[in-house]
Order: structure tokens, then C-alpha cells, then sequence
């Protein structure tokens, strides 16, 4: 644990990640990768939550492209979330760590109802606590979701995990001149408009003074060397 300047953290697992070399949906053999990872994040000894997106199922913001309302479309992606929480906790608790779904969005019968104070409990006994359904409202992202579930829960440091390895110009798959960023803070982030994650986010996390670490979650232990800091990654800060 001397190693890991975090005592908790929150990371943010896009939904595309879980999607591996597939088109749409979960991808078994990288969902169990990546719950592999998380598993032995928390062998470190950091407290750690997750926060996951849906887009591998279903994006609000292109079901409103479609012709769907908005808020529907949203409410069908918080749904996405829970569905990604319960197959990651599933691959988690098969790795040999115990593990918690909690939903903005509550469906009892599912799984447990976001508290703070119960993701608390759930953090100190040792669980990796998924936290699905985004803010429970429309028109925010998971991203948003992600920094404020970290705020609110004293996490030391946001984890975002991407499919490339930290912040660019611009999207280095379509643009081979973009500039990959060592360091940024949260201001530059805004103004430069950088896409990794909604400018709402940022400023939560700026407002917050909440770290955010931009890194790639396509090798396996890319978590724990982010957190040991021997991964490559982009350092979002103050």
C-alpha cells in the first residue's frame, strides 16, 4: 500500500471498453480482463468504486439523433449502465473479490439503491462498489456521473479508463498529428475543448480540485499501474 498514493478512488470504465474486439454488447473474455484488473486494484489495498458507461448497448445521445426523446433516451442508456454493473460484478466476484451494484435508477429487486452513505459501508468492508444508472437524471453523462459519485465519495483520484493512452489534441485514430498530452489542468481541458470527457465533468472535478487520470484500459493491469504510477497515462489537475 506504500506504493499507492491513493487510500480511494473511482474509476470510469467506458462502455465500449467491455465491447473487446466486438462489435456491440459485452465481450466475455475482456469483461473478465477487466474485472481482473479491478480485483487486484483492491489486492493493493485502495478502496475502489466504479462508475460505468453504456455505450456498448446503447448511447442516449444518438437514440435522440434517432427521433427518440431525450430523456427517454438517456433513461434507456441509465438502464445500459446496470445491465454492464451487474456483468462486471459477476466477473469480479469470480476473480475472488467481493463486489457491490449500486443504481441511481432504483430497481430493488436488481440491485441495491445508490446511498452515499451505504457505498460508503460498502467501500470499507472491502468491496468494489459498481456504480450504475449515471446520476439518475437525463441529460448528463456518465462522465459527469463519474466525477460527482468521486467528489461525493472522497475518492483521492479519478481513473478514466479509454481505449487510447491518455489526452490528445484531437482523436490520434483519424488525426495521426494529434498531440498526446503529459500533463493538462482542468481549465485547459475546457478551453481546448479536448473530448476525453464532457466539459461538465471537468468542472466538477476542477471545483472539486478532484486529480483525473486519462489512461488506456486495453492491457491487462493497466489499473494498478496507473495507480502504482508506472503507467502512461495523461495527469488532469489543479
Amino acid at each position: 500500500m506504500s506504493a499507492v498514493p491513493y487510500r480511494r478512488v473511482l474509476v470510469k470504465v467506458s462502455g465500449e471498453a467491455l465491447m473487446g474486439p466486438d462489435a456491440f454488447g459485452l465481450h466475455p473474455p475482456t469483461v473478465t480482463r477487466i474485472a481482473a484488473d479491478l480485483a487486484d486494484a483492491r489486492a493493493l489495498g485502495v478502496e475502489l468504486a466504479v462508475v460505468v458507461g453504456g455505450g456498448n448497448i446503447f448511447r442516449g445521445v444518438q437514440g435522440a439523433a434517432k427521433g427518440l426523446d431525450r430523456a427517454t433516451a438517456d433513461q434507456l442508456g441509465m438502464l445500459a449502465t446496470v445491465m454492464n454493473a451487474l456483468a462486471l460484478e459477476a466477473a469480479i466476484e469470480a476473480a475472488g473479490t467481493p463486489a457491490r451494484t449500486m443504481s441511481a435508477v432504483a430497481m430493488p429487486t436488481v440491485c441495491e439503491p445508490y446511498s452515499r452513505q451505504k457505498a460508503l459501508s460498502h467501500l470499507a468492508k472491502g468491496r468494489v462498489v459498481l456504480l450504475a444508472g449515471g446520476t439518475g437524471n437525463p441529460f448528463f453523462t456518465t462522465d459527469t456521473g463519474g466525477a460527482l459519485r468521486a467528489a461525493e465519495l472522497g475518492c483521492g483520484a479519478l481513473l478514466k479508463a479509454t481505449n487510447v493512452d491518455g489526452v490528445y489534441s484531437s482523436d490520434p485514430k483519424a488525426d495521426p498529428a494529434a498531440v498526446r498530452y503529459e500533463r493538462l489542468t482542468h481549465s485547459e481541458a475546457i478551453d481546448r475543448q479536448l473530448g476525453v470527457m464532457d466539459a461538465a465533468a471537468f468542472a466538477l472535478a476542477r471545483e472539486s480540485r478532484m486529480p483525473i487520470i486519462v489512461f488506456s484500459i486495453q492491457e491487462p493491469g493497466a489499473v494498478t499501474a496507473v495507480l502504482r504510477g508506472e503507467g502512461r497515462a495523461t495527469l488532469v489537475t489543479a
